[in-house]
């Protein structure tokens, strides 16, 4: 599947910054299972300098610094990507998810074991999640298992959470976005020793039967990928199914904080409004 995408991020300031910079996540990664055909931010005011390089988990980050006075700040990404991850393997294959619990010196896993401050290590989320995986199963069956659990065990419910929302709250009201969900996952997971990452990035919703779709009206999304001895898998708790071809990866790292997709620092502003809106449609529809 080819998607066009298209994210604008909108800043409105009580007062004039007199200097800005900002760290960007918006392009997405090129990796197997997903091509970038082309992607370009688009910056009003343009910044006075503007880099981009690889950050330490390989996500693209862009620096932009501003040094004119401005009252607003808009950023637009757009993207052309093509997206076809392939299936996992036959999960009663894989290996005993103790196995890979206490084969932590693979490489590039040890990042995805520590706890973060908004993703502890907590005896709850190591619990609910220690249920998904009696002894000797194959950890893709407990990771399947696990996944499923939360549209059984959790409500969706916009508003009642926040990024500063603590997991141990998210498994007392077992409610909250896709977001909570994730980290509870990851909390979970490595509490049982199982690395996993925090990934961000867009889901493709459709509109109810006989409704034109709302531009704008998509958001970001994040979700999950577990290493199951060599390879990851992406999981996507909040929808109960595999990553294959109704996503798009953005970045991913240990957490939120790692992979904001724009974040700054500010001389000046006082106040100000966001806008936000993200458009992922296929690239049939979009021509059409």
């Amino acid at each position: 599947m080819i998607y066009r995408l298209r994210h604008r991020t909108a800043y409105d300031y009580a007062q004039p910054v007199d200097l800005a910079s900002h760290l960007l996540h918006l392009k997405p990664r090129s990796l197997p299972g997903q091509r970038v055909h082309w992607a370009r931010l688009a910056c009003l005011p343009a910044p006075d300098h503007h880099t981009e390089t690889h950050d330490h988990f390989g996500n693209v980050a862009a620096r932009l610094f501003l040094v004119a006075p401005h009252n607003s700040f808009e950023v637009t990404a757009e993207s052309l990507v093509e997206v076809d991850f392939p299936a996992p393997p036959a999960s009663a294959n894989t290996r005993p998810w103790e196995w890979i619990a206490t084969a932590t010196a693979c490489a590039g896993t040890a990042d995805f074991l520590l706890p973060t401050p908004s993703i502890p290590l907590i005896a709850e989320a190591t619990a609910y999640a220690g249920a998904s995986f009696p002894p000797g199963r194959p950890v893709l069956e407990g990771l399947l298992d696990l996944n499923a659990r939360f549209g059984r065990d959790f409500a969706f419910r916009s508003g009642v959470t926040s990024i500063t929302t603590p997991i141990s709250e998210v498994l007392r009201t077992r409610r909250g976005v896709c977001q909570d969900f994730s980290q509870v996952m990851l909390a979970g997971l490595r509490g049982l020793g199982l690395p996993a990452r925090y990934v961000s990035g867009y889901v493709r919703t459709r509109p109810p039967p006989g409704q034109a779709r709302r531009r704008g009206a998509d958001q970001s999304h994040a979700w999950v990928s577990a290493w199951i001895g060599d390879e990851w898998v992406q999981l996507d708790p909040t929808n109960g199914i595999v990553v294959r071809d109704e996503h798009v990866v953005l970045a991913w790292g240990r957490d939120f904080s790692d992979i904001s997709p724009l974040r700054g620092v500010l001389l000046g502003g006082g106040e100000h409004q966001l806008e936000v809106s993200v458009d992922l449609e296929p690239e049939a529809e979009a021509v059409a």
